[in-house]
């Protein structure tokens, strides 16, 4: 007890204390500068200690991440490509892959289009605020906590016993005749059921995101085209649209990035069992389960190699809208 007492005094003290004299002796070094060379010199040493931890928390574990892809299970010997063959020939790493481009599709694509349509509705009514706190609700819990929740609303009994799970219980009183599903087991219903839980808990942030871009289109250039005789769709899709465009690319990658990492989810619901794996579950199941470093870490530099193309897009389009500004 005593230990965990010092060490969180050490922490509440010893950091700001730290950031206090770095910053003392920043600003006593500029002063030993000549006036010229200070603009040029002073960025650097607040953007060092940033690069410095990016360079030893990131870039470096990602270089060595690329070094063990091409070593055996234990690191220990190169196997060259082998590593890499596995990955694009094991049937277990192809239907994760399989199921990545799904989510990739499908959960992107509903997300940002629930995200617009709600934000363009509710960007009409009075209770919008509440109504978008309402849809932005669930992000405020856990990926761990929403595959729990719905683990529990996908629950399956057979046909004659009370259905505990709330969607079976819904769909055998709502429909005459309908046999309760085993949403999470059977291999047709599995993974969009996941999907859905995903999209549930994102539809909310590019909502927020979607409706701040909204709210950055003049009305009067809407109630212009209004006033010319321009019908509410047509104002939609040639100014609202292409307006807002920028902002749904942004949202829109932002999505693709989730796609490609998910796991909270799957490891919960599903265990990664009945043909659910996505990539990155697959990565944990080489680094954890049967040990193999080499492998995992070629399966992490494949979703890595994935991910940096959305990045660059992402960064090319931000420095495009700095440059028009």
């Amino acid at each position: 007890m005593t230990d965990r007492i010092v060490q969180a005094l050490v922490v509440l003290l010893g950091v700001p204390a730290v950031l206090g004299g770095y910053i003392w002796g920043v600003e006593r070094l500029m002063g030993l500068l000549p006036e010229r060379r200070r603009p040029k010199v002073r960025p650097w040493f607040w953007v060092g200690p940033g690069l410095l931890l990016l360079a030893v928390f990131l870039v470096w574990p990602a270089l060595n991440t690329v070094y063990f892809s091409f070593m055996n299970a234990d690191t220990t010997q190169f196997v060259g490509l082998q590593n890499y063959v596995y990955a694009f020939t094991n049937s277990e790493v192809l239907i994760s892959m399989r199921n990545n481009l799904l989510w990739l599709v499908f959960f992107t694509l509903f997300t940002v289009v629930f995200g617009l349509l709600i934000a363009v509705l509710t960007d009409r009514v009075p209770y919008e605020r509440v109504a978008n706190a309402i849809i932005f609700l669930p992000m405020a819990i856990s990926f761990v906590a929403a595959g729990v929740i719905w683990k529990f609303m996908y629950d399956y009994r057979p046909p004659g016993q009370p259905q505990t799970g709330t969607v079976n219980a819904v769909l055998t009183s709502v429909v005459p005749g309908a046999q309760p599903q085993a949403w999470l087991i059977n291999q047709t219903t599995n993974n969009p059921a996941l999907i859905l839980v995903a999209v549930w808990m994102w539809t909310g942030f590019c909502l927020v995101i979607l409706s701040a871009g909204l709210k950055g289109i003049p009305e009067e250039l809407l109630e212009a085209a209004r006033v010319d005789g321009a019908t509410e769709w047509y104002v939609f899709t040639r100014i609202t649209l292409p307006l807002l465009a920028p902002t749904i690319a942004v949202v829109a990658t932002t999505m693709v990035i989730n796609a490609l990492k998910a796991f909270d989810i799957i490891y919960v619901m599903t265990g990664g069992n009945y043909n659910t794996q996505v990539i990155a579950y697959q990565m944990y199941q080489e680094l954890f389960s049967a040990r193999n470093l080499g492998r995992a870490s070629a399966i992490a530099v494949i979703l890595l190699a994935a991910i940096i193309p959305v990045m660059l897009v992402n960064i090319r389009r931000f420095r495009q809208q700095e440059a028009i500004r």
